[in-house]
């Protein structure tokens, strides 16, 4: 790979699964930001917010990132409102391609809906937080270089094949032969 592939969309979309299955397509080292974030911090995204606030971990998303894509070209799993910073947006331009894993509603809420874990949706109307979620994220998700809509029964093999044949070709120079 000549440039990082960077994974965005909503919680629920399949980020980590895809980017793990395209790092093994693809031999490719797989950074997912979330999960360094945990790993850096000694402690779960859940309490991370408890403790810290959103503003805290954002900021810690974006220092992240910057650092993920100023290495090796690799597979980039994001969280969810990694995004919409124009920041992050930015960075990601420079260092690689973007791929929105644009899934509908329902398919997200079905995913996650049994699923503790997510800060975000700690209301008393989970869906309806996603919902608004979704809606005020799809225009900045809508910028990514490349979408690839999911639908509900596609698998995470099928969704790898559709981000790979979608590179390939918007951005056939990405991929060495």
């Amino acid at each position: 790979m000549r440039r990082s592939i960077v994974l965005v969309g909503m919680m629920g979309a399949g980020k980590s699964a895809v980017g793990a299955e395209l790092s093994r397509r693809l031999h490719a080292p797989l950074r997912d930001t979330d999960a360094e974030i945990e790993r850096a911090a000694a402690m779960t995204i859940p309490e991370i917010f408890a403790r810290d606030g959103e503003a805290f971990f954002r900021a810690r998303e974006s220092e992240v990132l910057a650092r993920v894509l100023g290495g090796t070209p690799a597979v980039v799993s994001t969280g969810g409102g990694a995004w919409m910073n124009p920041a992050n947006r930015e960075a990601v331009a420079r260092a690689g391609v973007s791929v929105w894993l644009n899934v509908p509603l329902p398919v997200l809420w079905h995913r996650v809906r049994q699923r503790p874990g997510r800060p975000l949706l700690r209301t008393p109307d989970p869906r309806g937080t996603m919902e608004r979620l979704l809606a005020g994220r799809a225009p900045s998700y809508a910028l990514a270089d490349i979408t690839v809509p999911v639908g509900a029964g596609d698998s995470v093999e099928d969704t790898t094949l559709r981000v790979l044949d979608a590179l390939r070709d918007r951005h056939p120079d990405l991929l060495e032969p």
